[in-house]
């Protein structure tokens, strides 16, 4: 099977050249201007940009919140459509061992949830929610089967882990040239406000964020970098919010320690005031870190200008609003944490950020895509249109205009954070290793996703 995409331009995070692409089976074979259009299908894309595929390198696909809640709105079936129409290609999911278990039962169960379902290649990052010498030795044994990637917590009493635990992780971690991200939050001061808070009654939606102030999540940031540089592991920083949060990692950098940070869609985009709508209407947004003040928004866009962000994926965790999310109807802290977004996230980082002129169209490239390849080990099969690449491919219409709604969406879950928002761009046509997956946000052929053998990351990205 052979395609060639004509009259599109191609974007890098070098640059933008307008090329034709020739596709043949899986791969990208040729690039240049005025291909021969000797080919089974030829796409014409004028006025168009042709992006690599997207990247969320942060979802939780299948995720049990515990006793009441059950589990996420969407599974690897319907979140993984809901990715790829909109040009998502590929997922890396965060699996999470039970208590007790070993890090291969995880990978087997998180490879049945996937395998055969998925619309978008995936891979994971491998959870550590506790350390033993039996969960040392798995480290080399995750990254043999392409796992090179693990997951952290600082709160959450069920996954988190101490300091010492987190710096022996670290340590096994380095040697296979793996990437850590952490979730960073002060654990403990969390439990204490929340309990604090309780006693007094203040139980309503709008009491979330003020028991995970700004300085939770900036000093276990802080913490977690100074452990870090112990070991001398190059570190990722997950969800990222706070503009006390951008003033460590700007430190450790002066120090000249590598660190990279990830932000979501919503700390960008939606802002605290959410939480004191009526109707409980707030616990929609109930999130970890939850939704910052406007002032932070502006310092997450002004470090996205600078260069400071390195990714922007979703965290994607979808519960119903109204038999989910009223568990916690009087107890906020009993509501599931968690928002979709992997559908919503390209068409709402172009229009808030390309559209407006605050990010550049490499710029947009990098944080959605190639950054992401590099630093998980993908790179160059994914991220980028080049010779012997998968053909994971866009095309993005710059001028298609559309309005989020649940009404219309295809993840699987009663609500969008984003309802009603106008959006300015969308992708046209999406290719998953060359075969095309969806046209105009409807998915034409599902469940045709591999998993992703990653090797070690990238240390070096800029």
């Amino acid at each position: 099977m052979s395609i060639v995409i004509k009259g599109a331009t191609v974007v890098s995070t070098h640059g933008q050249r307008q090329l034709d692409v020739r596709i043949v089976d899986e791969k990208v074979t040729e690039l240049g201007v005025n291909l021969a259009t000797t080919a089974d299908t030829v796409v014409d894309a004028t006025g168009c940009y042709l992006f690599p595929g997207f990247i969320d390198a942060h979802t939780h696909m299948e995720l049990n919140n515990g006793p009441g809640t059950a589990s996420t709105a969407d599974n690897f079936t319907t979140g993984s459509l809901a990715a790829v129409a909109k040009g998502t290609t590929s997922v890396l999911d965060m699996a999470t061992p039970d208590r007790g278990h070993s890090l291969q039962d995880c990978l087997t169960t998180w490879n049945s949830l996937a395998a055969g379902k998925s619309s978008c290649d995936y891979s994971y990052h491998m959870s550590i929610i506790e350390w033993n010498q039996q969960l040392a030795a798995e480290v080399p044994k995750m990254a043999a089967q392409g796992i090179t990637s693990f997951k952290m917590y600082m709160a959450y009493d069920n996954l988190r882990t101490s300091d010492a635990e987190i710096y022996a992780a670290m340590c096994e971690i380095k040697k296979v040239h793996g990437m850590l991200g952490i979730h960073c939050e002060n654990g403990d001061l969390v439990n204490t406000l929340q309990t604090e808070y309780l006693a007094k009654g203040l139980t309503a939606p709008k009491y979330h964020p003020m028991t995970r102030p700004n300085m939770v999540e900036a000093e276990a940031i802080n913490r977690y970098l100074t452990i870090a540089a112990l070991v001398g592991l190059p570190v990722n920083i997950v969800h990222l919010s706070t503009r006390e949060s951008l003033a460590v990692v700007r430190a450790a950098r002066a120090r000249g320690q590598q660190v990279y940070v990830e932000t979501c869609p919503q700390y960008l985009l939606l802002d605290d005031h959410y939480y004191d709508l009526p109707d409980f209407e707030g616990a929609k947004y109930i999130c970890s870190p939850p939704l910052r003040s406007t002032a932070d928004e502006a310092a997450l866009w002004q470090a996205l200008e600078q260069g400071e962000i390195n990714t922007i994926s979703t965290d994607h965790c979808d519960f119903n609003f109204h038999d989910q999310k009223f568990i916690g109807k009087d107890d906020f802290t009993k509501i599931p944490g968690g928002m979709p977004g992997v559908e919503t996230r390209p068409e709402l980082i172009y229009t808030a950020g390309v559209a407006t002129g605050k990010i550049s169209l490499e710029q947009f490239v990098g944080l959605l895509s190639e950054n992401i390849a590099r630093q998980f080990g993908m790179y160059p099969q994914k991220g980028v249109i080049q010779i012997g690449s998968d053909a994971d491919l866009v095309i993005w219409d710059p001028q298609q205009q559309g309005v989020i709604s649940a009404a219309t969406q295809l993840q699987n879950v009663d609500y969008t954070a984003y309802e009603g928002f106008k959006t300015q761009g969308a992708a046209r046509a999406v290719y998953l290793r060359g075969q095309q997956a969806a046209a105009n946000g409807k998915v034409l052929a599902g469940q045709q996703g591999k998993f992703v053998f990653r090797h070690g990351s990238d240390y070096n990205l800029k």
